[in-house]
């Protein structure tokens, strides 16, 4: 079995990522309007994961948000010369690409984000790095749309805090004419509440597996569990089945599971298992509940997680109808 990388050919690897495989050096920013004199750059090479500008032939993009990697003593933003934090980001992403990159170009932005201790806070209190976080992903968005865009059909896609910046993206920007190019926003593992379908009615969560424009969300967890930092007791969020593609409680069979597949930071598959396991949406908090999983064997590694929540997973358990979904919706993008 291949071993994970190491932090130095992480590092390698952010390099050459940077300056080839993932595309061309992006073209020189407009310059930043007088509030914005503490925006990242994003003409500079170096604060992309990924800028696939190069890459032709391909039907759609895909605008890419990273979960949390980093972590510090106390809440703060991740700063962008940590190298350590930025080979964790990288590879973070590489483990996600491969759900998306079949045939669309991948743009991925390093930003700010909020470290984990951030999640270790009350909402009031922790939402000011996320702004910041999200000011950079916003900022970045802008970038791509006027350099690269060029009204092309457009995946949003994250992964947990990522999660969260592309519902703020859709919050921003799905009542715009950027809407017509969105194929779909892939917001896994976070929530979406009737709350905020309410403020903002324009955001749909998906309700079959080709339904344009919408909100793909879920979140993993075991049957026993009624309470995590994703879903917390007393609150539901809107979620569809990855396996069925259904919005409501029907039963999806294990069967159904083309494939869950672990990953390393190089984006490698170590370990593909099909027919993994079944899966059913909790009907009160609106969970992806997972049926054939021992909470002991996909522990939930960070004590901010209860054992049973199986948020580090919920890519990977659900790994190839994931990336078949993908090509679904382009295609009926595409008609």
């Amino acid at each position: 079995m291949k071993k994970p990388m190491t932090l130095l050919a992480l590092l390698c690897l952010l390099a050459v990522l940077c300056l080839t495989a993932c595309g061309q050096e992006p073209e020189p920013a407009p310059e930043p309007e007088p509030d914005q004199t503490d925006t990242v750059d994003y003409s500079q090479p170096e604060n992309w994961a990924c800028y696939e500008s190069g890459r032709e032939g391909l039907d759609a993009d895909v605008f890419f948000v990273c979960p949390t990697v980093y972590g510090g003593e106390e809440p703060s933003n991740m700063p962008l010369d940590d190298a350590d934090a930025l080979g964790a980001f990288l590879g973070a992403t590489n483990m996600e690409k491969g759900i998306y990159d079949d045939n669309a170009r991948f743009f991925a932005p390093y930003y700010r984000q909020a470290g984990l201790p951030v999640y270790t806070v009350t909402a009031e209190e922790a939402e000011p790095y996320l702004v910041r976080a999200y000011d950079d992903v916003r900022y970045a968005f802008e970038y791509y749309l006027e350099k690269e865009n060029n009204g092309r059909p457009i995946v949003l896609a994250g992964f947990s805090q990522g999660a969260d910046h592309c519902i703020r993206l859709m919050k921003d920007y799905g009542n715009t004419e950027v809407a017509d190019r969105i194929v779909a926003c892939y917001a896994i593992g976070w929530r979406l509440t009737e709350e905020e379908t309410r403020e903002n009615p324009w955001l749909k969560p998906a309700a079959s597996a080709e339904d344009l424009g919408v909100i793909v969300a879920f979140n993993s967890e075991a049957e026993a569990v009624t309470d995590s930092l994703l879903i917390p007791e007393g609150v539901k969020t809107f979620a569809i089945n990855p396996l069925n593609w259904t919005d409501d409680g029907t039963p999806a069979d294990r069967s159904l599971n083309l494939g869950a597949c672990f990953t390393d930071y190089s984006g490698a598959i170590l370990r593909e298992i099909p027919a993994f396991t079944g899966a059913y949406l909790d009907d009160v908090r609106g969970a992806l509940k997972v049926t054939d999983v021992a909470p002991d064997d996909y522990p939930a590694v960070l004590d901010i997680f209860s054992p049973g929540v199986y948020h580090l997973y919920d890519y990977q358990f659900f790994y190839r109808n994931l990336e078949q979904n993908v090509q679904d919706r382009i295609s009926a993008f595409l008609g």
